[in-house]
C-alpha cells in the first residue's frame, strides 16, 4: 500500500475519532466548553427536573424573517454537514430540495406543482416534519444521552474492561477476538469508531495467530459493522425507527436481538473456520488475561448497564429516562471506585472531575456528525412529505417491479448500498426508510406477502450497514487496512464475503417473521426458533466458507444450502411440496361456495394512467359464520374480454369496505390448504440431512 493511501486512511481514521481535528488553543477551549454545557444541558432535559419545576420554554416567538432565517439555517446547516460528513449527503440533500422546488419539470410520473421559495423554507426549516421531525427530536430525546453513556464509559476505563473480559473468556478460542468487537459494539454507535478502537488490539492478536493482514482486517470489520445490529444502541438508528413505526424502543430491541445474536455467533464460527483451513490456534497463555482477575476489577461496570436494563425492562421506564439515570449511576460508581482505590481522595476526586469532563467532551463531539447528518436526512425526509414523492415511488416501482417481489427487493438492497456509501447508517436508515418502507410493504402485499412494518424497516436497515463493508467505498475496510497494513480493496472483498450471513438474515426474517420473535406462542416454540435459527445460519455460514470439519465438496456445498434454508425458512422449503394456498380457476368463483373456516385471497390487477397497479385482497377465516359465495362477500362479477372484472360492489358491503373498486379484475384467486401439514415436518428432516453429511465430511481424510 503506497504512503500517500495509507497517510490518506489514518487522516480518516483520525478524523472519524477526533472531530475536534487539528483545533488547539483558545479555540479547543470554546469547542470543549460548548461540548460540555451541551452533555450536562442533555442530562438535565432528559432528569424528571424541568418537569417537577415546570420550566417552558416560550412559545410566543416570533420572527418576522422567516425566510432569511430558514434560509441561511439550511445553508448553514449544509455547510456543516460538508465539513462533517461530506459532499456526498450535501449534494443528495441538495438534490431534493431542487426536486421540491422545481417539482413541475420533473419527469411526469414524479412531478408535482413545485413549492414555493415561502413555502419551501418554511416547511423545511419552521415545520416539524422535515429537519426539526422526528428524527431529530429523537436523537435530542435519547440518541445524544446513549452516546454520552458510551463515551462516559469509555473514558473510565469500561471500553478497555469489556475488551479485556472478551479475551479471557475466549481468548484461547479460534474466534476470541470477535467477542471483543461484540461487546464493543453494545456500546458504540459507529462501525468506523468500533473499527479503530477495537480493531487497534484484536488486528494485531489475529495477525500474531497466523491470519492474514486482509483476513485480520475482514473479520475486524465484519465483527464491527455487526455491532451496529447488536442491541441497546444499534447505531443510533433504534430510537429513530421507534419513532417512525410508533412502538416503544423496548419492542425494538426485543425483535433485532434474535438476528444480532445468531450472527454474531456465526462470525465467532467464521473465524473458528478460518484457523481450521489453516491449522491455527488461539492466543497465546500470556496474552489472555485471568478471568476471575479480570471480571473483578471492572464489575462495577455492570452496575449502570444493569440500572439501564431494569429500568428498560422490569420498570418499563422511557429510554431517556433510563440512560438518565443508568449515566448519573455510571458517574457515581466511578466516583465510588476511585475513592477506594485512591488513598489520597484529592487525586480521586481530581481524577474522577477529569475523566468526567472528559466523557462529557467526547459525547458531545461524537455526537456532532450523527446529528448533522439526522438533520440532514430531515431534509429529504421533508422533500418526500411535502411533494408526495412517497406515493410516486409506489407507481415508480410497480411499473418496474410489476408484482415480482425479487425484483423490488433487488432494487431495495441496491438503493440501500448506494445510499450506503455516502451517507452514515443513521442517516441512511432515515432516508431508505421514508423512500422504500411504504413502497416495500405495498408492492410485497401486491406480490401475495404481508410484510410487518418492523421486519421492513429493519431490512433496510440492515442493507444500509452492507455499505460500509461492500467496496469500493466501504470505509471500515480501509480503517481495518489503515491498522492491519494489508490492501484495502481485498480487505472490503473479504469482509464482504465474511457478512454474507448478515446479508441474508433481513431477507429470511422479512418472509419468516419467527425470526424476530413475532408470533410466537410459548416458551418451547421460542426455543425452537432460537435453536433452529442458530443452526440454519452455522450451516449457511459453512457453506459460504466451504467448509465443515473438514474442506465441503461442491455437491455439499449445495446440500449444505438446502439445509440452512430449510432450518432458517421452513415455509419456504414446504411450499414446494405441500402449497400453501390452492388456485382457483378464475371463470368459476362467481357461483362457487366458499369455507368460512378458510383463509381466501384475492388478487386483482388496477388499471391506471400510469400502468396497472395490483393488491392483494385478503377474506379472514370465520368472516362469515356459514359457507358463503362472493355475492354475499359484496361483489358482481362479469367476464369481458377473457377477463373476470368486478362489475358491482355492494354498498357498505365487506368487498367495498376492504377498497375494491368497480373496474378492477380478478388475476388470481386463492383458497387456504388444510391439508398441508405443520412447517415443523421440515426442522427433524434438515437436522437428519446435516447429520448424515456432516458424517460423512468428519470421516472422510484430507
Amino acid at each position: 500500500m503506497s504512503d500517500s493511501i495509507s497517510s490518506k486512511i489514518k487522516n480518516k481514521i483520525s478524523e472519524d475519532l477526533s472531530p475536534t481535528r487539528n483545533i488547539t488553543g483558545f479555540h479547543l477551549k470554546i469547542v470543549s466548553a460548548i461540548a460540555i454545557i451541551w452533555s450536562l444541558f442533555q442530562l438535565w432535559y432528559a432528569s424528571p427536573f424541568p418537569f417537577m419545576l415546570n420550566l417552558k420554554i416560550s412559545e410566543t416567538l416570533n420572527f418576522p424573517l422567516e425566510l432569511i432565517l430558514g434560509g441561511c439555517g439550511i445553508l448553514i446547516l449544509l455547510e456543516a454537514t460538508r465539513r462533517a460528513i461530506g459532499l456526498p449527503l450535501v449534494i443528495i440533500a441538495s438534490c431534493f430540495l431542487l426536486f421540491s422546488y422545481f417539482g413541475r419539470y420533473a419527469p411526469e410520473i414524479i412531478s408535482h406543482g413545485g413549492l414555493s421559495l415561502n413555502r419551501l423554507v418554511g416547511f423545511q426549516w419552521l415545520d416539524q416534519e422535515a429537519i426539526f421531525g422526528i428524527p431529530i427530536g429523537v436523537s435530542v430525546d435519547f440518541i445524544f444521552l446513549f452516546v454520552l453513556f458510551g463515551a462516559l464509559l469509555e473514558t473510565a476505563g469500561g471500553g478497555k474492561y469489556f475488551l479485556d473480559l472478551a479475551f479471557a473468556m475466549v481468548g484461547k478460542m479460534r474466534g476470541g477476538p470477535v467477542l471483543g468487537s461484540g461487546m464493543t459494539g453494545l456500546i458504540s454507535g459507529s462501525s468506523i469508531a468500533n473499527t479503530v478502537t477495537t480493531g487497534t488490539f484484536t488486528i494485531p492478536i489475529m495477525k500474531k495467530t497466523g491470519f492474514s493482514k486482509e483476513k485480520a482486517g475482514a473479520i475486524e470489520v465484519s465483527s464491527s459493522v455487526n455491532g451496529q445490529i447488536m442491541p441497546p444502541v444499534m447505531g443510533a438508528a433504534a430510537f429513530v425507527m421507534a419513532s417512525f413505526i410508533g412502538v416503544t424502543y423496548f419492542e425494538i430491541v426485543k425483535h433485532a436481538f434474535l438476528p444480532a445474536i445468531i450472527s454474531y455467533i456465526a462470525l465467532f464460527y467464521i473465524s473458528h473456520l478460518e484457523a481450521l483451513k489453516l491449522n491455527l490456534k488461539g492466543m497465546d497463555d500470556a496474552d489472555v488475561p485471568h478471568l476471575k482477575k479480570t471480571f473483578l476489577s471492572g464489575i462495577h461496570f455492570l452496575i449502570p448497564i444493569f440500572v439501564l436494563i431494569y429500568t428498560l425492562v422490569y420498570l418499563r421506564f422511557t429510554a431517556s429516562y433510563s440512560i438518565f439515570y443508568a449515566t448519573i449511576t455510571l458517574v457515581l460508581v466511578n466516583l465510588i471506585n476511585l475513592l477506594i482505590k485512591n488513598e489520597i481522595k484529592k487525586d480521586a476526586l481530581k481524577e474522577w472531575f477529569n475523566q468526567t469532563i472528559v466523557g462529557f467532551e467526547k459525547g458531545a463531539l461524537n455526537m456532532v456528525a450523527v446529528g448533522i447528518a439526522i438533520a440532514t436526512a430531515g431534509i429529504i425526509v421533508g422533500a418526500v412529505g411535502s411533494t408526495g414523492l412517497s406515493t410516486n415511488l409506489i407507481i415508480v416501482i410497480e411499473s418496474i417491479a410489476k408484482d415480482n417481489v425479487t425484483i423490488l427487493l433487488f432494487l431495495t438492497i441496491i438503493l440501500c448500498l448506494l445510499l450506503g456509501m455516502g451517507l452514515p447508517t443513521t442517516a441512511n436508515y432515515v432516508v431508505v426508510a421514508s423512500l422504500m418502507a411504504t413502497v416495500l410493504v405495498d408492492v410485497g402485499n401486491a406480490s401475495g406477502f404481508i410484510f410487518p412494518l418492523i421486519a421492513v424497516h429493519l431490512f433496510v436497515f440492515y442493507f444500509g450497514l452492507m455499505a460500509d463493508v461492500t467496496p469500493p467505498v466501504g470505509l471500515a475496510s480501509y480503517a481495518a487496512a489503515g491498522i492491519s497494513g494489508g490492501d484495502p480493496l481485498r480487505t472490503g472483498v473479504q469482509a464482504f464475503w465474511y457478512s454474507l450471513r448478515t446479508g441474508i438474515l433481513p431477507i429470511v426474517f422479512l418472509f419468516n417473521h419467527e425470526l424476530l420473535l413475532i408470533g410466537i406462542e410459548n416458551i418451547w416454540h421460542g426455543l425452537i426458533v432460537i435453536i433452529t435459527s442458530l443452526i440454519g445460519i452455522l450451516v449457511f455460514t459453512s457453506a459460504t466458507q466451504g467448509w465443515f470439519i473438514n474442506k465441503l465438496k461442491w455437491y455439499e456445498i449445495i446440500i449444505f444450502l438446502v439445509i440452512s434454508i430449510s432450518l432458517l425458512s421452513p415455509d419456504f422449503v414446504l411450499n414446494k411440496f405441500y402449497p400453501k394456498y390452492n388456485y382457483e380457476e378464475i371463470t368459476k368463483i362467481n357461483s362457487m361456495k366458499l369455507d368460512s373456516t378458510k383463509e381466501i385471497q384475492i388478487k386483482i390487477t388496477r388499471p391506471s394512467l400510469y400502468g396497472e397497479r395490483y393488491k392483494l385482497f385478503v377474506i379472514s377465516k370465520n368472516t362469515f359464520e356459514d359457507k358463503f359465495t362472493l355475492e354475499d362477500y359484496g361483489i358482481t362479477l362479469m367476464k369481458q374480454d377473457d377477463k373476470v372484472v368486478v362489475d358491482n360492489l355492494k354498498w357498505n358491503g365487506e368487498a367495498k369496505k376492504s377498497g375494491f373498486e368497480m373496474g378492477d379484475y380478478i388475476s388470481e384467486f386463492k383458497i387456504e390448504n388444510s391439508d398441508r401439514p405443520s412447517k415443523n415436518i421440515v426442522y427433524p428432516i434438515a437436522i437428519l440431512l446435516l447429520v448424515v453429511f456432516g458424517y460423512f465430511n468428519l470421516k472422510r481424510k484430507e
